[in-house]
């Protein structure tokens, strides 16, 4: 990466971004279990939307002022759909270790090694995959149609290719190898 990226409003955006997911995580599973406020905790835990459209904001306007799109305006285009499509589910995974912890809650369930429910969890994170990189492509267009004219966004356009590739990689290495499985019981 280049030094102009390295102070790219985007990039900076986004690690502030996954610092203050990860701090709304936390904060909203301690208010929820430790300090007893669960009203608080799902404030908390549902500001982590608040992340994605502080990157998604930051990213379009760094653009419309007239910056080049770099890698990290495609890095936080990632970020959005992953954290939309993924983000439910970690803070699920979370929520059930927190309780298990601190409130007696049952213990987490393990990923099955195989059969149909791996099969099931595969296809699942597939599909959870798929809508992220659907996100993202979406976030990718947005950026095309908010940006003001004569805007750079040539580094932008590798990112539909690289989501492609994910999306292919993840198949064979994911539902595509527990396909046999998942008839097996």
């Amino acid at each position: 990466m280049t030094p102009a990226v390295y102070a790219s409003p985007a990039l900076i955006a986004l690690v502030a971004g996954e610092i203050l997911f990860w701090v709304f995580l936390a904060s909203g599973l301690a208010a929820r279990y430790l300090l007893r406020r669960p009203r608080l905790g799902a404030v908390l835990l549902a500001s982590t939307v608040l992340v994605d459209l502080g990157i998604l904001t930051t990213a379009v306007i760094d653009i419309r002022s007239g910056s080049a799109a770099t890698m990290a305006h495609g890095l936080a285009a990632i970020y959005i759909g992953v954290s939309v499509a993924f983000g439910p589910v970690i803070v699920r995974w979370a929520d059930v270790r927190a309780a298990h912890r601190w409130a007696g809650g049952p213990a987490p369930t393990p990923v099955p090694k195989q059969g149909p429910e791996r099969a099931r969890h595969e296809w699942d994170r597939f599909g959870r995959w798929v809508a992220a990189a659907l996100i993202c492509a979406a976030t990718l267009g947005l950026v095309h149609l908010l940006a003001g004219p004569g805007a750079d966004l040539t580094a932008l356009d590798p990112w539909f290719g690289r989501l492609g590739l994910v999306t292919l990689i993840w198949f064979v290495t994911g539902p595509a190898r527990f396909m046999g499985s998942a008839r097996a019981a």
